[in-house]
């Protein structure tokens, strides 16, 4: 009986390394299984060739209301905001500017959308991405 037990734990043995000489032939390295996973997909940061839009993560968009267009290929983009005043618990505006890169030639009080970008001046990393809403003339 002691030595059926012996079999058994040894049968047991020789499976759990034969099991895990399956899983580490079935494992693929990082690159391989993200090929497999997202086929269009380059797995290398940086790399800006082929389809760079789906190598991009999710990249923030805000709205807002262009507030100057008096620069080159720049505009201002006013975002405004609510949120609850802490103490009276009244919704509060809050207003931010974002200088973003313009080549659609969005005019002041435009609706756009803006999508955030890489740096592209000391102050400039928005980008235009469409123009929600004309202004009314």
């Amino acid at each position: 009986m002691a030595e059926e037990t012996q079999d058994n734990s040894q049968e047991t043995e020789r499976t759990g390394d034969e099991q895990a000489a399956v899983v580490a032939a079935d494992v693929k390295s990082g690159e391989s299984l993200a090929h497999e996973v997202a086929p269009g997909v380059d797995s290398q940061a940086g790399n800006a060739a082929g389809t760079e839009a789906g190598k991009r993560g999710h990249r923030a968009e805000k709205i807002g209301i262009v507030a100057s267009d008096k620069m080159e290929k720049t505009v201002v983009v006013r975002v405004d905001r609510l949120i609850k005043h802490p103490k009276y618990r009244r919704y509060v505006r809050r207003t931010s500017k974002f200088m973003a890169h313009d080549e659609s030639g969005a005019t002041i009080g435009d609706k756009v959308r803006i999508v955030e970008t890489r740096p592209l001046s000391a102050r400039k990393r928005w980008r235009v991405v469409e123009i929600v809403q004309k202004a009314q003339k």
